[in-house]
């Protein structure tokens, strides 16, 4: 009998043993290719040499000192290494645990910013619908994932939303890329007017939109005019790369390909690669200023900040990803996937789009393709086809709600970037053949 909590009390998983490059193996032996990362985790594949020699190592020389009396070498190193590689601006690091960490501690930072630049009446956040930034209170007021926020919405601080970044559903006939980027953008301008622009902290956004509306990408011209209307009216951009950075999406940071630098950038997943549970919250200099030259105190804070272990991990992740060129591979085995996914579900009756960029790509699933019909939600067929793939040897992460929060299916792919080839075919092979199971 387990005396493990799990996600769902109905569901028995089978015990994960040992990873191998790509693949999972159960305790029975059945191996997986884990075509999702986990959850756009392991970018690096199961069996990294190099970072499991540098966590024995660092475990060795120091497991733990506690950031209120002493910073570390490996945490140094990592945040060096980090500015480095950063947006331009981006001057500082905020080392934590994980992703939902690193967005309540950007929430924290932007609002403590408007306290410490006489702004007091700041107060609120503006995301987008279909949006998901964490599971803690804070961040999942902020985000638009209506089912996840909904048995919580009475505990929960208030969240204004504008419409997503969404064009395979909300472009209209007619209506260019570029247009239709602008004309959602400019829905911030709007709402920003509508709530009183000197009440407004920040907006968050992710560039390339996750686990909610699988691998969804801004339209050209869409962030670069968010960015405009946030200088205009004194409000910071933080953006939300836990899922879609360090590398995901073909640069290590996903806002380089829309031509911005942002606020503050919150990462995680990809940055310790699932070897040790770290995140971060990266911050412009004119921030770290405000507060240097204001009270001095970031007053948030928690016990695993700045992790020895975990950083010494993550510092060699990054260091592969970019000096050694996993980055660039993200990016050309990214579009060889598309291509695959593309040649194989191009003209499925059930796939309505393929999008994504790099090693991130979503496929949004419909009854009928023609009119973008959605499947009935009652058929759950996003958790079936998750379930099905399993039980064919792949993990692919599955979305429900991808329109409205309730309408709509997607499954999101996100490998490890070390895939090769022969294991891209076999990727999309088994989801043909769990999708023929599910669908027909």
């Amino acid at each position: 009998m387990s005396h493990i909590f799990p996600r769902h009390t109905k569901s028995h998983p089978p015990t994960a043993a040992r990873g191998d490059g790509v693949y999972l193996f159960d305790s029975e032996g059945k191996n997986y290719l884990d075509a999702s990362g986990g959850a756009a985790v392991s970018c690096l594949g199961h069996s990294d040499q190099d970072v499991i020699e540098a966590i024995k190592t660092q475990a060795e020389t120091l497991a733990f000192a506690h950031t209120g009396f002493f910073t570390s070498e490996p945490a140094e190193r990592l945040a060096n290494r980090l500015i480095s590689n950063a947006p331009e601006g981006i001057d500082r690091v905020y080392l934590v645990s994980g992703g939902s960490e690193a967005v309540e501690s950007a929430l924290k930072l932007a609002r403590q910013f408007m306290l410490e630049t006489d702004q007091p009446k700041r107060n609120k956040f503006i995301a987008r619908r279909q949006s998901y930034h964490g599971n803690t209170l804070g961040a999942l007021a902020t985000g638009g994932n209506m089912w996840r926020r909904e048995p919580f919405a009475p505990v929960m601080v208030e969240g204004h939303h504008i419409s997503p970044c969404y064009e395979y559903r909300n472009r209209a006939e007619g209506e260019s890329l570029e247009d239709y980027g602008l004309r959602v953008a400019n829905e911030l301008e709007t709402k920003l007017l509508e709530l009183g622009p000197e009440s407004v902290i920040a907006f968050i956004a992710e560039p390339v939109v996750g686990a909610t509306a699988g691998a969804v990408p801004a339209a050209p011209g869409y962030f670069k005019r968010i960015r405009e209307i946030c200088d205009q009216y004194g409000i910071l951009l933080i953006l939300d790369e836990v899922m879609c950075g360090m590398g995901r999406t073909g640069s290590l940071f996903a806002c380089e390909q829309d031509g911005i630098a942002p606020d503050i950038v919150c990462i995680a997943k990809g940055l310790g690669a699932g070897y040790q549970p770290i995140g971060a919250m990266l911050c412009s200099g004119r921030i770290y200023e405000a507060i240097e030259q204001g009270s001095g105190f970031f007053q948030h804070g928690h016990t695993y900040l700045g992790h020895p272990i975990a950083a010494a991990a993550a510092d060699v992740v990054v260091e592969k990803l970019t000096e050694g060129g996993l980055v660039k591979r993200s990016a050309e085995m990214g579009e060889k996937l598309d291509q695959a996914l593309h040649a194989e579900f191009g003209q499925h009756p059930h796939v309505g789009d393929i999008r994504g960029r790099g090693m991130f790509r979503g496929l949004e699933l419909v009854k009928e393709r023609a009119n973008k019909t959605p499947f009935d939600p009652a058929m759950g067929i996003a958790g079936k086809l998750k379930k099905v793939a399993q039980a064919n040897g792949l993990i692919c992460y599955p979305g429900s709600g991808t329109i409205d929060g309730k309408q709509g299916d997607h499954i999101l792919l996100a490998p490890p970037f070390i895939i090769s080839d022969a294991q891209i075919d076999e990727l999309v092979g088994k989801l043909s053949l769990s999708l023929k199971d599910v669908v027909g």
